[in-house]
């Protein structure tokens, strides 16, 4: 990185509830010292200023529609550094559930039966795609922070790393490490669905620790063990069909692109 000078830094969001971003500003004083070394051209949660000369950018929100091609292709194109921010840009999270139904099936549900919604000019901007996409469907993503939201800290983590021309620490062990780490007793004990056998940690096994189940937020490990889930799932009395929707709320993407499922077919009912 360039020495005594700036970083400049750009934020975009595609689908998304730019909760991430939020999770940037809500550092805080944190936020203001880092300012100290970076520039930023390009933040709508923050300045209405925008700029096409940026070294790094942070990129929020899923592909779901044809114009976020040429969009995102610029972005990779301007930055030196694209940076996927949050768990729909990571890996699809809730927005790509629609992968798992037919694409008509879902306008019909969301808009109803007025078709010239979607056959008039008038009607370009909900155009859509069939499925919606992780960042790196379409583009080289040269880093990931994961989960949904964001855990702040890791991204000044991120940031500070980048600033210093290092590779930021990217875990591959799973939540359920972290939480047996923590002493936590195990949910299936308790009778409760958890996804932390297969789900990436990086976030402390923070939900299991405060009471709640892993659902899978920060994406799967790069090899998750699904057939040993399942087995723990039938051992333990607990549901497939109900694991299985779990599994979908923010993990349809690799379900859908690995074929991965819990229940077989000759398993359905």
């Amino acid at each position: 990185m360039p020495e005594n000078k700036k970083v400049k830094v750009a934020f975009f969001d595609f689908a998304s509830c730019e909760g991430c971003q939020l999770q940037v500003l809500n550092l805080e004083n944190e936020f203001l010292n880092l300012l100290e070394h970076i520039e930023i051209v390009n933040f709508r949660e923050a300045i209405s200023e925008k700029s096409d000369d940026y070294l790094i950018a942070f990129v929020e929100g899923s592909i779901t529609k044809p114009s976020d091609i040429p969009r995102i292709k610029k972005i990779r194109e301007n930055a030196k550094i694209l940076v996927a921010l949050g768990a729909c840009a990571t890996h699809g999270c809730v927005n790509s559930m629609k992968n798992m139904f037919k694409i008509n099936d879902v306008k019909k549900a969301t808009y109803g039966d007025d078709d010239k919604l979607f056959d008039s000019e008038e009607a370009k901007p909900f155009e859509t795609f069939e499925q919606a996409m992780p960042l790196d469907a379409v583009v080289k993503v040269d880093y990931y922070i994961r989960g949904c939201p964001i855990n702040n800290k890791e991204f000044l983590m991120v940031v500070k790393a980048l600033l210093k021309g290092k590779m930021p620490e990217i875990t591959d062990s799973a939540v359920c490490l972290e939480c047996q780490a923590k002493g936590n007793i195990c949910l299936y004990d308790k009778g409760e669905i958890c996804l932390g056998l297969i789900s990436r940690g990086g976030c402390d096994a923070w939900c299991p620790s405060n009471g709640f189940v892993c659902e899978g937020c920060r994406g799967f490990i790069d090899k998750p063990n699904i057939e040993r889930m399942k087995e723990i799932i039938i051992e333990k009395g607990l549901s497939l069909e109900y694991a299985e929707k779990r599994l979908q709320l923010f993990n349809s993407w690799e379900l859908t692109k690995n074929k991965i499922t819990l229940i077989d077919d000759k398993e359905k009912k």
